[in-house]
């Protein structure tokens, strides 16, 4: 991030309590003023609400970097899972076939050699046979293979794939981290300080909203950058994985299809541009859940610290990010859903003469499922966002924090 200044909050999470303190009681605008060092009562007005007290000292870029990382790092382990959930109902939506050829081309006198207690009536049964090596697809009805809810996924990919497969994608998820550091937060803090200047120079009453739309073009930037990346993660979590011993794509291998499929026949720019498949989808995504996140964020957490009084601890800080960041996550998962399955139909899509836009996809969603075709995987996406942003709000501050104290130590 850019370097510190005195007066400006220098993140999205510092902005968001730097305006709860200017909301506060005078008791917190007649602290002494104090810009040189931190003593009892630090001037709040640069954002730092995590890192009062003398023991602490103000964190250099390089630390932020680390604490930023380590958020996304934690986030992105911890809720794949939820992920890969919402992705295979969103993909079994789309039409996307999770039965295996074994039992499509089983003959129908199968149950002469042995198997009709194990697949009669279609159920699924605690453990599919296999008729031959590892290679071989085991022999399970079309029940195994039909999800029914956020469970049921867990279930049935941790008996038929291994408890691993729930973590397909998170290599491309923690690619996806890099940019979102190195880009999203950057463009962030030096679009802000010009939009602020500009706003107080010449319209003071807007300089509140600069935070939100320097986040949006910023979000916009870091979208465009990752969306290959979001492509493969996306491919990688819809993929079944039947066959045993033979190691799944990876990030490279599913890239280098999608570019494979259209560059013998239109030449290479074309099959790179298909790399960016469903960016436009992704944008009209993020770009609305920040902006509905922050919304809600913002006066939850300054409620909760309003509550708390003038002065709230490291701990009682550290739990009004997790309930904000939970409920506003939430919400902005929820608003957004309908962006998200589209964007997952059209990253799913291999075959580019189908591809349609997001707004045709929308309208097809609508007229073949309706609401509820719209808001498919909307239970394990917002069990995902919810944690996800909690997450990264509290973990980001509470490293800031031990790291604040471990260099005065």
């Amino acid at each position: 991030m850019v370097a510190e200044r005195a007066q400006a909050p220098r993140s999205a999470t510092a902005y968001v309590v730097h305006m709860l303190r200017l909301d506060n009681s005078g008791a917190v605008n007649s602290a002494p003023d104090n810009k040189k060092g931190h003593g009892a009562r630090r001037d709040l007005s640069n954002g730092d609400l995590d890192m009062e007290g003398p023991q602490l000292r103000d964190v250099n870029v390089r630390e932020k970097a680390i604490s930023a990382a380590g958020a996304a790092f934690v986030s992105a382990v911890l809720v794949n899972p939820l992920d890969v959930a919402k992705t295979r109902l969103q993909a079994q939506a789309a039409g996307v076939d999770y039965n295996t050829v074994a039992w499509q081309q089983l003959p129908r006198h199968i149950e002469s050699i042995g198997f009709g207690k194990v697949i009669n009536g279609g159920r699924c049964p605690p453990v599919c046979p296999r008729i031959g090596n590892a290679g071989v697809a085991p022999l399970c009805p079309p029940a195994c293979f039909q999800y029914k809810s956020t469970f049921d996924v867990f279930s049935k990919v941790i008996r038929q794939e291994g408890f691993f497969r729930l973590w397909r994608g998170t290599n491309a998820a923690l690619a996806i981290a890099i940019p979102t550091v190195g880009i999203y937060l950057p463009c962030y803090d030096i679009l802000r300080e010009k939009l602020e200047t500009a706003a107080t120079e010449s319209a003071p009453l807007l300089k509140p909203y600069a935070p939100f739309l320097a986040g949006s073009v910023a979000r916009s930037i870091a979208c465009i950058v990752c969306s290959p990346l979001e492509l493969a993660r996306t491919r990688m979590q819809a993929r079944r994985e039947i066959r045993g011993g033979v190691k799944p794509p990876g990030v490279v291998t599913i890239l280098k299809g999608v570019t494979s499929t259209m560059t013998s026949a239109s030449g290479p720019l074309q099959g790179i541009r298909l790399l960016w498949t469903g960016v436009g989808a992704q944008l009209a995504r993020d770009v609305p859940f920040s902006a509905i996140c922050w919304s809600t964020l913002e006066p939850t957490r300054r409620y909760i610290l309003q509550m708390a009084g003038p002065d709230p601890d490291a701990s009682t800080v550290m739990c009004a990010n997790l309930s904000a960041g939970i409920l506003a996550g939430s919400i902005a998962a929820a608003a957004t859903c309908p962006l998200d399955v589209a964007k997952t139909r059209r990253q799913i899509e291999q075959d580019p003469s189908k591809a349609m836009t997001t707004r045709q996809t929308l309208q097809t969603v609508w007229r073949d499922a309706g609401v509820k075709g719209l808001f498919t995987g909307v239970g394990p996406r917002v069990a995902r966002a919810g944690p996800s942003v909690a997450i990264v709000v509290s973990f980001y501050e509470v490293v800031k924090y031990c790291l604040g104290t471990t260099a005065l130590a």
